[in-house]
């Protein structure tokens, strides 16, 4: 396995990051470039890239809330993320497929909720389909039930890591 960098997001990684988010979600979920403009400008912090050979092969991003769960607008406007907020969202984890079950989306994650401890969070919130909450749950996150967000036209579950 090739050695991976985890950092932060850089502005010059955003065509890459869009690059990768249309290879990772179908059409319907996938964000678009400019809401990638948009969240690397307003929380780059929460905000990594996994690098491997100076090329970007995934990334993991979130707004700040004090939302329980990740609803829909989250997703369309920054204007709802909240600097000091109680929750750390995760809005997408994407690795490219040549560079998957390697262990790349799991250190992502653990950064990202190393990220949120270190930044006084009290739970990481995410949404994602059934066939990936046993993964999240290998990280300690609870499953609540279906979600009330359609995002993309699909069934979601809630997840809450609480810190």
């Amino acid at each position: 396995m090739k050695e991976v960098t985890i950092r932060g997001v850089r502005p010059e990684d955003l065509d890459r990051i869009a690059e990768i988010e249309a290879i990772c979600f179908p059409a319907t979920e996938a964000a678009p470039r400019e809401a990638f403009k948009e969240r690397i400008a307003a929380f780059p912090e929460s905000f990594l890239v996994a690098e491997a050979d100076g090329i970007v092969i995934g990334f993991i991003n979130g707004c700040v809330t004090n939302s329980p769960v990740i609803y829909d607008e989250l997703f369309h406007s920054t204007q709802h993320h909240i600097p000091d907020g109680k929750n750390l969202t995760v809005f997408g984890l994407n690795v490219i497929p040549e560079y998957r079950r390697q262990g790349i989306a799991a250190q992502l994650m653990n950064h990202f909720i190393q990220l949120a401890k270190n930044t006084g969070r009290n739970s990481v919130i995410l949404t994602c389909k059934d066939r990936l909450v046993h993964y999240y749950e290998s990280f300690g996150y609870v499953n609540n039930g279906i979600s009330k967000s359609t995002h993309g036209g699909a069934q979601w579950f809630d997840m809450t890591l609480t810190l």
